[in-house]
């Protein structure tokens, strides 16, 4: 059978099969509103299972119109027949299974964005919890929508008579990737899901994830995020998780890119021999204040290759990988203050997918591949941003005079650069940084209407915690470029989520 049908084709399929049996039974909350305890949001992964308990609530995420679904889930949560668990689970898997990776991004984002809501709700109020993830329900309907407007894509069986045993699991993987052939590395993926254990397979799609520039990171994104997914709804569901994924990275223009010299492929076919000309102890060495400004200037005035020679430079001379990095989180930053859109929005977001890859891969090549072609990437990102010129982070001035965080947000709404000197005032002043985080992560699920609000303070709240503390409050300050303003119109969904959690006692 073809591994991608119609919808309604793949819905047929399932009549009669026992996949449609009901839910378990779950948590009583009190007093009318379900809240959910941080404890909770930590899911264990052994209790998630993509079989008839997960099923039904999977059928009712794609088969309930979106003016309804909010509703319909509030009440099944209100008679305990869905958790937190099972509905962020089901809803990375209604994504998975309907909506085409391809482009990876746009309406692929309800996938890509699970993750980033998830770990929202992880960082709100109880009584926020389930913000984040109605919202995230809602963008799923609303890619569902475009996806069947476009041709109603869903993955289907993959093709069990091709999947290779656990002996040619790894040749034939690596074999279909390199040449860019679909059909096979749709099956070479079942058959590497069930042979290799989870560290090998995410070692593997960070090197692919990584290898060119197409999609604007994306690609390198859904690694770090369907991996992050699989940790927390379980690995049982890995298989059409990972084929999603396998399908996703071998997206590319017309001719197969196996044969040809495109510019998007350059750096990593260049960077990928490179990185046996660094040191063997290259892991250790000192963290530089001089070596990082060394990276940071290369990527604001170099090319490609020469970022890359740099990092090789650097590696070489002594420098602590911690230096490179910070230069790296701060490149992505200084070109969102210089001009915020989605393009320099993305150099964060893939910097943070290639610095998850980096810390959490076991391969040593592949973690010495991902800062070279990080450093590429980010030369390429100012390019195509035109960043070249403008603010520099490292140099911006606080405001002259402290005020306090609430006049901080409401500057994001008018005058984003002064917010930044007021943010940076503020740190520096001695604010409490968990509570400017607070803050602007709740103005994100009050506010945000768009996946990359979510998918930018995960990263950006989570990237913070990896830099030196001499660049932190800097980095922090500069987020406000694509933060939420106190002065913005709270998105309609939240009254909508509030109201269909509501007891209807």
């Amino acid at each position: 059978m073809n591994a991608f049908l119609p919808r309604r084709r793949f819905l047929q399929s399932l009549a009669g099969t026992g996949a449609l049996a009901g839910v378990g039974g779950l948590p009583v909350f009190t007093g009318g509103l379900p809240t959910i305890g941080a404890e909770e949001v930590k899911v264990n992964p052994s209790t998630v299972r993509f079989s008839a308990d997960i099923e039904p609530l999977v059928r009712l995420l794609e088969d309930t119109p979106r003016d309804r679904l909010l509703e319909e889930m509030g009440a099944r949560i209100q008679k305990g027949t869905a958790t937190y668990r099972e509905v962020l689970s089901a809803l990375l898997l209604a994504g998975i299974r309907n909506i085409q990776p391809r482009p990876v991004g746009f309406k692929f984002h309800a996938v890509l964005v699970v993750h980033s809501a998830h770990m929202a709700s992880l960082n709100s109020p109880d009584s926020d919890r389930w913000l984040p993830l109605f919202w995230a329900l809602d963008q799923f309907k609303s890619s569902q929508a475009r996806d069947v407007a476009e041709g109603d894509w869903t993955m289907g069986v993959v093709d069990e008579k091709a999947v290779p045993d656990a002996a040619k699991a790894r040749q034939a993987f690596t074999e279909a990737m390199d040449q860019w052939d679909a059909p096979r590395v749709d099956v070479a993926v079942a058959g590497l899901a069930r042979a290799a254990g989870a560290q090998e397979v995410f070692d593997w799609f960070c090197r692919y994830g990584a290898r060119d520039f197409r999609d604007i990171g994306h690609k390198a994104i859904y690694v770090a995020n369907s991996w992050r997914a699989l940790q927390t709804i379980g690995w049982q569901h890995a298989e059409p998780v990972l084929r999603s994924l396998g399908y996703a990275l071998l997206e590319h223009e017309e001719g197969n890119p196996a044969t040809r010299d495109a510019e998007q492929d350059r750096p990593g076919r260049r960077n990928d021999p490179l990185t046996e000309k660094i040191r063997p102890d290259w892991s250790t060495g000192l963290i530089s204040t001089e070596s990082r400004a060394e990276m940071l200037s290369v990527l604001r005035s170099g090319n490609w290759e020469q970022a890359a020679d740099k990092v090789v430079e650097l590696l070489n001379r002594g420098t602590h990988p911690q230096s490179l990095w910070d230069a790296f989180f701060q490149s992505a930053s200084e070109m969102l203050m210089r001009k915020a859109g989605i393009l320099s929005l993305h150099a964060g977001t893939t910097t943070n997918a290639l610095h998850y890859a980096w810390e959490n891969c076991q391969n040593d090549r592949t973690r010495r591949f991902l800062m070279l072609q990080n450093a590429s990437f980010l030369t390429m990102f100012r390019d195509i941003a035109g960043t070249q010129e403008g603010v520099k982070v490292d140099e911006y001035e606080p405001s002259p005079a402290g005020v306090p965080l609430e006049e901080v947000f409401a500057s994001i709404s008018s005058n984003r650069l002064q917010a930044a000197g007021q943010s940076l005032a503020w740190l520096k002043g001695g604010g409490d940084v968990k509570s400017f985080i607070a803050a602007a992560q709740r103005l994100i699920y009050l506010k945000g209407t768009d996946s990359h609000d979510y998918k930018f303070s995960s990263a950006v709240f989570e990237d913070y915690h990896h830099l030196s503390p001499d660049i932190r409050d800097r980095f922090l300050a500069s987020s406000v470029f694509w933060l939420k303003g106190s002065g913005e119109q709270d998105n309609p969904l939240v009254s909508r989520t509030r109201e269909a959690l509501r007891s209807k006692a």
